[in-house]
């Protein structure tokens, strides 16, 4: 039987296949993935990447350095922060290149990446930052780093709140697969939607090893039903602030959504033609969920059975609810299961709120009324 050649450098080399590779290491992988499609797509692009170590990211920076071959083939520069301030406007920075002047560049796609409290340090440059927007061909994606055990932190740590705060959307993976999946799609979507678009890197997703697929044939759907305004909603000069607020609420979050819905990445990965219990999850709480069939000895026949289904959602904030209302009209009960604060709650709470008595299922999260 021939043998195929493995190499440890696979996880960077293999275009199309399996590879094993870690969290950080896919979290490297992404830029240079990115570089491929654009190249691939007749675009010409560099790639920049800064930010600050610190659990579960802590390594980030090692094995950037470690890739420094093919950063540099792939035209891809990383530039660690003095702070997590600077790394971030730098990173806005990138998103301004022939914005003024003439470059040579189509765009510059830029990763910035902070553990939690260097999230919460960071606020002004990442609010003003996303308010002005992304360049057409550029994009950023700034990867959290949340330590929700307090593993190596002084608190056990959410970002959400951080982010939200500045209106960032936020993708949640719940394996090293989807850190490489929603790593592409959100500097799609940075580049679609005009927004910043965060990564929730969790300590025990980033620092697991798997095999998984890479593919330079991933399909990222661009909305066309979508109206966005006259002169679109990418970074421009000079803009006034509170047209980048208007654009931002009216149009961006919404432009969002829209890549969520049609890219399908919102799933129910458990369905049930019998409604009695409706389990909506996210991240790494997923896996746990899947982890507690398994242990029950609970197979798709046997859940369907029962009455109990599981949405899976990939983007926590903004939500898109319109599928997810779907779903849940019928069922009898709704169990929300998230890390930490009640992001998915509320919104669906309110989501919810305006169907009739008959199809408005009891809705448990983080506090409810036993009866």
């Amino acid at each position: 039987m021939k043998k195929d050649h493995v190499s440890l450098d696979d996880k960077y080399l293999v275009e199309q296949g399996k590879v094993f590779i870690s969290g950080t290491q896919a979290l490297v992988r992404i830029p240079i993935e990115q570089a491929r499609l654009d190249k691939k797509n007749g675009l010409n692009t560099s790639g920049y990447i800064s930010g600050y170590r610190g659990s579960p990211l802590g390594g980030y920076d090692n094995a950037l350095w470690k890739a420094e071959n093919y950063l540099k083939k792939n035209n891809i520069i990383f530039k660690p922060g003095v702070n997590e301030d600077i790394a971030a406007t730098a990173c806005w920075g990138t998103q301004q290149v022939g914005l003024t002047t003439s470059s040579s560049l189509d765009g510059v796609f830029s990763i910035w990446y902070g553990k939690g409290p260097g999230v919460d340090r960071s606020g002004d440059p990442l609010k003003h930052a996303n308010l002005a927007g992304t360049s057409r061909f550029g994009g950023v994606l700034a990867l959290a780093g949340d330590d929700h055990m307090a593993k190596s932190s002084t608190s056990a740590h959410q970002s959400e709140q951080s982010l939200i705060s500045a209106m960032i959307p936020i993708f949640n993976p719940s394996s090293v697969q989807e850190l490489i999946d929603f790593g592409l799609f959100g500097i799609a979507l940075s580049r679609y939607a005009g927004v910043w678009v965060g990564l929730k890197c969790v300590t025990e997703i980033v620092e697991s090893s798997c095999t998984t697929l890479v593919s330079q044939n991933k399909k990222i759907i661009i909305p066309e039903d979508f109206v966005l305004p006259k002169n679109g909603v990418n970074i421009r000069w000079p803009d006034d602030f509170l047209d980048q607020e208007k654009r931002l609420l009216n149009y961006k979050l919404e432009a969002v959504k829209s890549f969520v819905s049609i890219n399908n990445l919102n799933q129910i990965t458990h369905a049930s033609s019998n409604k009695k219990l409706g389990i909506v999850t996210t991240g790494k709480t997923w896996l746990d969920i899947c982890s507690v069939f398994s242990e029950l000895g609970l197979n798709q026949k046997k859940l369907d059975k029962i009455g109990i289904s599981v949405f899976k959602v990939a983007m926590p904030w903004p939500l898109d609810t319109r599928d997810l209302t779907k779903w849940a009209k019928g069922f009898s009960k709704i169990l929300v299961l998230e890390e930490k604060r009640n992001i998915i709650e509320d919104q669906l709470a309110r989501a919810l709120y305006h169907l009739d008595d008959d199809n408005r299922p009891k809705l448990i999260g983080k506090t409810f009324e036993e009866k």
